[in-house]
């Protein structure tokens, strides 16, 4: 199942025996792993085996026997690779045999994990959920409600300001609110600068706003590619970014003038929201369909055919779509 659907079995206090988080976000993976293990029991009815750590063995003994020090026996799983069906199934099974014991799988990276996901299963009180990378709304609340469990003070402009100075990266940006946390202030926008530093050499928001407004981004191109930044995640940054424009350019049509908290959940710093709506209502509304297929085009290529060298096939991609907005 998808996220909204999870999170509305969560409301409801569903419980199941085994879980399963996978897919694009290692931070929401990360995140509903902590969450639904520490729903389940205490910090100290918990137990983590990572990676190399994990051995099937010990995993369906332990899941078997009841603790005899505690009321609830979890067991969070952190994986790189899938793992044999044989496995997945008798862990979850050990969970249905004692119903003392719990068994949540956090699944990393970019193996394919959606043959392993289709092993929970209702019949099995067990459940798998994919992640997506969120919308840029979706995170800024995410970092709202981190803000709120670590006593922070702070702007909704100064959680947008921090999520694109770390390129959306959410993991870096709890990291920072959990710094920004000994601070006895009110966090805005410039204390947010003052004392965080966002990765990179090019400003990302900047390369995107250049990129979708015709203007050559060849070098910040070359210099976020040589940084190590992930072809595919640098795809799905641009669509989410088109896709947000339109947002803007649609609502600005119907109603006039753009509202940022209708349209984002959120109000930006005033400068970056001038800016993403001037570019928003110059681009014709045909022209969002036509570039968004083609995003999704280079998407569905890079992730089937057999391409000898993404990188240059991605930098030829894009300014491409420069062309298109020309």
């Amino acid at each position: 199942m998808y996220k909204n659907e999870f999170d509305n079995l969560l409301r409801q206090e569903k419980k199941f025996n085994a879980y399963m988080f996978y897919g694009q976000s290692n931070f929401l993976i990360e995140y509903y792993t902590s969450l639904v293990a520490n729903q389940l029991g205490t910090p100290d009815e918990i137990e983590k085996l990572y990676f190399d750590d994990f051995d099937f063995k010990y995993s369906k003994d332990k899941l078997l026997q009841s603790s005899l020090f505690a009321a609830n026996n979890i067991l969070v799983i952190k994986l790189d690779k899938k793992l044999p069906k044989k496995e997945v199934v008798e862990l979850i099974q050990a969970c249905n045999t004692n119903s003392d014991s719990k068994v949540v799988f956090a699944c990393m990276g970019d193996a394919d994990f959606k043959t392993m996901g289709g092993y929970f299963t209702q019949k099995l009180n067990a459940v798998s959920v994919r992640m997506f990378s969120p919308f840029a709304n979706e995170a800024v609340r995410l970092l709202e409600a981190q803000a709120k469990d670590l006593g922070i003070n702070c702007e909704m402009s100064a959680l947008n300001h921090l999520y694109f100075m770390h390129r959306q990266d959410l993991s870096l940006c709890v990291n920072d609110l959990k710094k920004l946390s000994i601070l006895d202030e009110r966090i805005t926008p410039d204390i947010v600068s003052k004392h965080c530093f966002g990765i990179g050499a090019v400003d990302f928001e900047d390369f995107l706003h250049n990129l979708l407004s015709g203007q050559d981004i060849g070098d910040d191109l070359d210099l976020l590619l040589e940084e190590g930044m992930n072809e595919i995640y640098l795809l799905n940054q641009i669509t989410s970014f088109v896709q947000q424009l339109f947002m803007i350019s649609s609502y600005a049509r119907v109603h006039g003038a753009p509202n940022a908290k209708e349209i984002l959940g959120f109000i930006p710093p005033k400068n970056v929201w001038e800016k993403k709506s001037r570019l928003a209502i110059n681009i014709k509304p045909d022209l969002f369909l036509e570039i968004l297929n083609y995003l999704l085009k280079v998407e569905l290529e890079l992730k089937s055919s057999k391409i000898d060298n993404q990188n240059l096939y991605l930098q030829a991609c894009l300014r491409k779509i420069s062309v298109l907005i020309r």
